[in-house]
C-alpha cells in the first residue's frame, strides 16, 4: 500500500491533465441535486470524544462573510463504541449548523484504527463501516436532505475495485432510510483527481462525487511534522513556481549541500513541470469532463496548504489558484480545514484571529 503523497507524486495530475479541456459546463438537467460549495472542513469535534463544538458566534461571524457549507468528519469506530452518545452528539451538532444556515457533508472519515483493520482484514473493516452507517443513517434521515449530505468513507483505504462493491452497499444502505438526501462518494484511495477516471458514478441522480487536491504536495505539505517524511525537511517553498525559480533552486542547492538528497530529489520531481495557476486550471477542467460525460456533479471537498513554514502570498495565491479552477468549472468547493495546522482562523472558540487574506482568496473578495 502506497502513501497519499507517493501517490501524488506519481500521479502529478498527468492523467486528468491529459484530457482535453471541455467546452459545456456540467449538465444541470433533470433532478441532479445542486453542488454545495464555499465551505470548510470542521475536524477534531464530532469525530472524537473530547473534541471542541465551535463556537456559535464565530459560526455566525463564518456565515456572514459568505461561507456557505461544513464537513464534518465523524468517527465510525466511535459509533460503534459508543453508538447513541455519538449519534445524539452528531444530530445534535448538525442541527446547530444548519439552524445557522449551514449545509453539512456529514463525512465517515476512517481513523488510524480502521486504516490498520482494513490492512489486516478488509472484509471485516468494511463491515465496521457498514454498521457504523447503519446506525448513523436514522441520524442522518432526520435531518433536512436539501442541507445534509452523507459522505460515504472519506479516502477508502481499499483498492478501487473493492471500494465501488463496498461503497454501492453503502448507498443501498443509507438511501433505504435517506430516500432524499444526496450521497456524497469519492475515488479510493486517496481521492485524487487523477483516480475519478476509474470509478464510474452511482445508479442514482441524487449524488456528488467528491475529489481532494494537495498537489503539489511539496508546496501544500512542507514543514509538516507528523511523520519522517522528506516533506518536514523542505521550507519556504513558493508558489507559482519552476525548477528554475532562483528561490527554488537555491532550496534544492541548500539541501543537497547538508546531504538530503531524498528532500531535494522530492522537490524536483514535484516541479518537473511548471506548477502554475494555469496548470491547476488544466488539472480542473479535464476532471470536468469526466463530470459532464457522467453527468455528476463534483465537489472537492479538500484542498489546503499547511501553514507551518510557506510564506503568506504564496499560499493565497495557491488557494486563489485552485479556488477559481474549482468555479471556473461549475464545482463546488470545502477547504481543509478551519483552525488547525491548514486553517484559516486562530480558533474556533474566539472571533479574533481571522486570516482575512486567506478568507479574500477563499471567498473571491478584494
Amino acid at each position: 500500500m502506497i502513501s497519499r503523497r507517493s501517490a501524488l507524486m506519481l500521479a502529478g495530475g498527468s492523467l486528468v491533465a491529459a484530457l482535453a479541456p471541455p467546452d459545456v459546463a456540467i449538465a444541470t438537467a433533470g433532478s441532479k441535486p445542486a453542488v454545495p460549495s464555499r465551505g470548510f472542513n470542521l475536524p477534531s469535534w464530532l469525530d472524537r470524544e473530547d473534541g471542541t463544538a465551535p463556537a456559535e458566534a464565530v459560526l455566525t461571524k463564518l456565515h456572514g462573510l459568505g461561507f456557505e457549507i461544513i464537513r464534518v468528519p465523524v468517527n465510525c469506530d466511535l459509533i460503534l463504541t459508543q453508538e447513541r452518545e455519538t449519534l445524539d452528539r452528531i444530530h445534535a451538532g448538525v442541527s446547530k449548523l444548519t439552524g445557522l444556515g449551514f449545509g453539512v457533508l456529514v463525512d465517515m472519515h476512517p481513523s488510524g484504527d480502521l486504516h490498520a483493520a482494513f490492512r489486516r482484514d478488509p472484509a471485516a473493516a468494511a463491515e465496521r463501516v457498514i454498521r457504523a452507517w447503519e446506525a448513523l443513517r436514522a441520524v442522518i434521515a432526520d435531518l433536512p436532505a436539501d442541507s445534509v449530505y452523507p459522505e460515504l468513507l472519506n479516502e477508502p483505504p481499499m483498492t478501487q475495485a473493492a471500494w465501488l462493491t463496498l461503497r454501492n452497499r453503502l448507498a443501498e444502505i443509507v438511501s433505504a432510510k435517506c430516500p432524499l438526501h444526496t450521497l456524497v462518494w469519492g475515488p479510493a484511495r486517496f481521492q485524487g483527481i487523477w483516480e475519478i477516471n476509474s470509478a464510474p458514478p452511482l445508479a442514482t441522480d441524487r449524488q456528488i462525487a467528491a475529489v481532494h487536491y494537495y498537489s503539489p504536495m511539496a508546496f501544500t505539505h512542507q514543514c509538516e511534522n507528523w511523520d519522517k517524511s522528506p516533506l518536514a525537511r523542505i521550507a519556504n517553498l513558493p508558489f507559482p513556481a519552476t525548477r528554475d525559480t532562483p528561490s527554488v533552486r537555491a532550496l534544492v542547492a541548500r539541501l543537497r549541500a547538508g546531504g538530503d538528497e531524498e528532500a531535494a530529489h522530492l522537490v524536483e520531481q514535484e516541479l518537473s513541470s511548471p506548477w502554475t495557476a494555469e496548470r491547476i486550471a488544466s488539472d480542473f477542467s479535464g476532471l470536468a469532463q469526466w463530470s459532464t460525460a457522467h453527468h455528476c456533479p463534483i465537489i472537492l471537498d479538500e484542498f489546503g496548504v499547511l501553514d507551518f513554514c510557506v510564506d503568506a502570498k504564496s499560499r493565497t495565491a495557491w488557494v486563489r489558484a485552485v479556488r477559481e479552477a474549482v468555479e471556473a468549472n461549475h464545482m463546488g468547493w470545502a477547504y481543509w480545514e478551519l483552525d488547525q495546522g491548514f486553517g484559516f482562523i486562530h480558533s474556533r472558540l474566539s472571533t479574533d484571529g481571522f486570516d482575512y487574506a486567506m478568507i479574500h482568496a477563499l471567498l473571491g473578495s478584494a
